[in-house]
């Protein structure tokens, strides 16, 4: 029987049986959309945090040092250090952090507290909506100035506020030097929930001379590795312990990103992967019952000299057409399903061409390995005992 052959009667077959294909095609349809939506959305959160980090600077440094009463860095130190690599190393800015009570009047809120330095704003790209950012001599002086962000504004100063107003930080009385550009929905815990100031007055707010955190910029991405070896060498030779300090890259933390929603997004496609095996099972039952209800028809066949392998063809043909047409249509939904939910969810999400391919591939071969039992059985029908067949 030619290929061809096999096709039309595996149409013929679906159609004469429409709700029973649709319903054998229907855990298809399910599992591939599944599969293909939630790979696309995870695809989405990875993009989304890729961005997040490149915003941040794929040319960043972080530094812990752990200070002891021998061996200890300082800010001094550190720039020093940073003046004499200029060659590699960009900028550095110290970063003290605290939680204080912030106050305006009759209005405070609970918040967060960072001490930078002049560089800070260059190295985290940000931008002043209005007047000016921590300078050198307002460290120097240590100066009672802050920059403070678009959230403080609105929670503070009921949206209203200007360079030379002034508000409290746990206690002390501060003027603001700048306010920040928004950058994110001016909510509390966004990157517009900030104050900044000094950090020669944030290592005094927290009582604590030693500043073990710094971020550095190397001059480009391809600098970074020379950079993070210059400081670990340089550290190395002060603190003679690699325990007591800590470096780390953006490209690392980049590469840990995306090790992790790779991950998950393999835990998360063979979760939904379940379903295709479901919907392999069904069609294997569907095609035994049409095996049994098929038996005269398959005798007849054998009986006008059909070999075993036609009628082998026709039966895995069916199952595999089933499962083709019941993963071209999953796919089809699960791109739309993917588009609709990453817009949902302030995501840009598309169904990758890996999940489709493999959505397609598994989908046939499932048709064809789940259909093979059943075509053999009725391949192995004896004509005689076929025909006898009710």
């Amino acid at each position: 029987m030619k290929l061809i052959q096999a096709f039309k009667l595996a149409g013929r077959s679906i159609i004469g049986s429409k709700m029973r294909s649709f319903l054998t095609m229907l855990g298809m349809i399910i599992g591939v959309t599944s599969v293909i939506t939630l790979v696309g959305l995870m695809q989405g959160v990875t993009n989304y945090v890729v961005s997040t980090f490149a915003d941040l600077g794929t040319n960043t440094i972080s530094l812990s040092v752990t200070n002891t009463d021998t061996r200890h860095v300082d800010v001094d130190d550190i720039y020093s250090f940073v003046k004499e690599n200029n060659s590699v190393i960009q900028a550095v800015t110290p970063q003290v952090n605290g939680r204080y009570t912030v106050k305006k009047g009759t209005n405070s809120s609970s918040s967060s507290v960072a001490g930078v330095g002049e560089d800070f704003i260059t190295i985290n790209n940000l931008k002043v909506q209005s007047g000016r950012f921590i300078q050198y001599a307002d460290i120097k002086n240590r100066y009672q100035g802050c920059v403070i962000g678009t959230y403080i504004v609105n929670e503070l100063f009921d949206g209203i506020a200007a360079p030379g107003d002034t508000l409290k930080i746990n206690g002390q009385p501060y003027t603001i030097i700048g306010i920040l550009e928004e950058k994110a929905d001016s909510t509390q815990g966004s990157s517009d929930d900030c104050i900044y100031i000094p950090y020669t007055n944030a290592a005094r707010l927290a009582k604590n001379s030693n500043i073990s955190s710094y971020t550095f910029t190397t001059k480009d991405a391809d600098t970074v590795e020379a950079g993070k070896k210059l400081i670990d060498n340089y550290l190395y030779g002060i603190m003679k312990n690699e325990d007591l300090y800590n470096i780390s890259t953006m490209a690392e933390l980049l590469d840990q990103v995306n090790e992790m929603t790779g991950m998950l997004s393999s835990i998360l496609g063979g979760i939904a992967g379940i379903s295709l095996l479901v919907a392999g099972i069904g069609i294997m039952n569907i095609m035994l019952v049409s095996v049994v209800e098929r038996t005269k028809e398959i005798g007849i066949r054998k009986s006008l000299g059909a070999k075993k392998r036609d009628i082998l063809s026709q039966f895995v043909i069916e199952a595999a057409t089933i499962s083709t047409i019941g993963g071209i249509i999953g796919i089809l939904l699960g791109w739309v399903a993917t588009v609709t939910l990453g817009n949902a969810f302030g995501l840009t999400a598309s169904p990758t061409t890996g999940s489709i391919i493999m959505a397609f591939g598994v989908s046939a071969a499932i048709g064809i390995g789940f259909g093979f039992m059943p075509a053999n059985k009725a391949a192995k029908l004896n004509p005689i005992d076929a025909l006898r067949s009710e």
